[in-house]
């Protein structure tokens, strides 16, 4: 790991501005991802562009493009939640799609359900203008190593 991305990663943890620490990952870059604190975690913001459209015809934010801002999402709680400074492997995820994603701006936000020593389990919710109509719920296991 680089110590740009171990600065960008203290940074956030101290805080809270995830800015730098996206810039350090070209796959959040890619996927115009965003993120912020506010008083209940982090909710990270996938910001619309129209090579995210899965479904021209509807049209309707690919799935994967959503999966990956829970993913994301789920990573960056755990770097605000938990004591580590290593990006936390994927295990595996689960992705229930609740209805189409519209071409807007898509917002999740993580809850960290069991952290232990050497696996945490997240549940994240994605939604557009209403955080009480999901469209799309996840869950997922990660490999962490503690600081």
């Amino acid at each position: 790991m680089t110590e740009a991305l171990l600065e960008s990663i203290d940074r956030a943890k101290r805080t809270g501005d995830f800015e730098g620490l996206i810039q350090q990952i070209p796959y959040f870059c890619f996927l115009g991802l965003g993120a912020r604190v506010d008083g209940d975690g982090v909710v990270g913001c996938l910001r619309y562009s129209d090579p995210l459209i899965g479904n021209p015809v509807l049209p309707a934010l690919h799935g994967g493009t959503i999966g990956a801002l829970l993913e994301s999402t789920a990573v960056l709680e755990l770097f605000w939640q938990a004591e580590t400074v290593v990006i936390p492997k994927t295990i595996n995820i689960t992705v229930a799609y609740l209805r189409s994603g519209r071409p807007v701006d898509t917002f999740a936000r993580a809850t960290i359900t069991k952290h232990g020593r050497r696996i945490a389990s997240v549940f994240a919710t994605a939604w557009q203008d209403d955080e009480q109509r999901p469209i799309a719920t996840a869950s997922a296991n990660f490999l962490v190593t503690p600081a």
